[in-house]
């Protein structure tokens, strides 16, 4: 840097002390002193010699002219001059110390900015790093999605083909099931048939060699007479289990009912039996409300004549169970009674005992009965059509006697079989189950 000052104080310079050089030239007629200081300069230009000489020279003539009279007007004047040439000397010291500031300050700055460039500079060596990284890892992830949408569309492929297989082996299944049901369905009509040949002819050789009490039991029996239930059978001395015909309360029609004379001191009325799945039980609401099935076998009495019977007086409700491993349970409730056909058939019971739960397997308070197309049940399913079969699901509930039947080895995990929840748990299907009523005061 350098910097150029004009000064004219009577053709003297003042050269401060404690600079490292000092040099003078002539240039057009001016004299220049230059001083360096550090890495800076300063140029000094001063009036021509000449100029000078002749005012030195007119300021000489008029001392020794007028010397005795302008002496004192000299030295003040020099005096003066001092002053003017002190005052320009303490300027340039503070136009020098100024400058010494000004070149501390643009030195730290200097230092700064280089700091703050390699500052700049090692930060975006840093985001290359992290970009170069970031761009590594996307490519990665973009490989591992891609191979696990392979994997996903594998598997998927794999799952279709499982789920056909599936569905063709349920389907084969559910073909052997329906013809090992039928099998199982002509076999027992088969059995029954023979069954019911043979008590025909027992029961001729009964009468045939029988005294008169059994021959008149017997002949009672043939010619259906009527009673209100079973127990009333039993009270007039009809005593061996059978079919019996009894008339509808308060009407002048007539129903066949079997009647068990031999359990628990008999008078049973039966209003429901399964035994081999002979009668299919999903059934109508107007099937259930009549009756349907044989009474010899298995049947469903028919909730309207329950009804009107269990509303006369007070009756008790034995159910007796059966599983396919030869064990046998009953529920016993002390007061048994069906609602109209307006409160759709609901159910009341109370006062259980018996061996098959200690917990009652018809869910309570009273439910309504549901059939395949009577849904009231409390669930917003159709359990009957779900389940099958008619009876008082609540919400599907915990037992169904009119479920599907099935034969044994197939009787188990079977959600719409007949079961009996607190008894043998809600998949396994019981072999038979027969619902009986009589009155309290038997």
């Amino acid at each position: 840097m350098q910097l150029t000052v004009y000064f004219c104080w009577g053709c003297s310079v003042f050269l401060a002390s404690g600079y490292s050089s000092f040099s003078k030239s002539m240039e057009t007629g001016k004299k220049q002193y230059q001083v360096q200081h550090g890495s800076c300069s300063y140029t000094f230009l001063l009036p021509e010699t000449d100029n000078c000489r002749s005012s030195t020279s007119y300021v000489s003539n008029a001392v020794q002219r007028d010397a005795p009279l302008d002496y004192d007007d000299s030295v003040q004047r020099l005096q003066l001059l001092e002053n003017i040439m002190e005052n320009n000397t303490q300027w340039l010291m503070k136009v020098l110390n100024q400058t010494t500031r000004l070149e501390l300050q643009l030195l730290e700055h200097s230092l700064s900015t280089n700091k703050l460039e390699r500052q700049i500079s090692d930060q975006t060596n840093e985001i290359t790093k992290l970009q170069e990284k970031n761009s590594f890892l996307e490519k990665r992830v973009l490989e591992m999605e891609d191979k696990h949408t392979l994997q996903l569309k594998s598997i998927k492929d794999e799952k279709d083909q499982l789920q056909v297989l599936v569905a063709k082996q349920n389907s084969i299944i559910e073909e052997l099931e329906k013809q090992l049901v039928t099998a199982t369905v002509n076999n027992s009509v088969l059995q029954k048939q023979q069954h019911d040949l043979m008590e025909t002819v027992h029961n001729l050789l009964t009468m045939i060699s029988t005294p008169n009490s059994a021959k008149n039991n017997f002949i009672a029996k043939e010619e259906q007479i009527s009673f209100k239930d079973c127990a009333e059978a039993f009270k007039s001395g009809l005593t061996t289990s059978g079919i019996y015909t009894l008339t509808v309360p308060n009407t002048a029609q007539e129903k066949k009912a079997y009647c068990d004379m031999e359990t628990g001191g008999g008078g049973w009325t039966v209003i429901q039996r399964r035994e081999d799945g002979s009668v299919d039980f999903h059934r109508t609401w107007k099937e259930y409300k009549m009756g349907f099935g044989d009474p010899a076998g298995e049947y469903w009495l028919g909730n309207e004549f329950v009804s009107q019977l269990t509303n006369q007086k007070r009756y008790v409700l034995k159910i007796h169970l059966k599983d396919w491993e030869g064990n046998e349970a009953y529920s016993l409730y002390d007061h048994f009674s069906l609602a109209s056909e307006e409160l759709k058939y609901r159910i009341y019971l109370k006062g259980l005992t018996g061996t098959a739960g200690k917990i009652s397997s018809i869910s309570q308070p009273g439910n309504d009965f549901s059939t395949k197309d009577a849904d009231n049940d409390k669930c917003i399913c159709k359990c009957s059509q779900m389940l099958t079969g008619g009876w008082w699901f609540d919400a599907c509930g915990p037992s169904n006697l009119n479920g599907m039947y099935y034969p044994l080895r197939q009787n188990n995990n079977k959600f719409n079989g007949i079961k009996w929840y607190y008894w043998k748990g809600s998949g396994y299907s019981l072999k038979a189950t027969t619902m009986m009523i009589r009155p309290a005061d038997f």
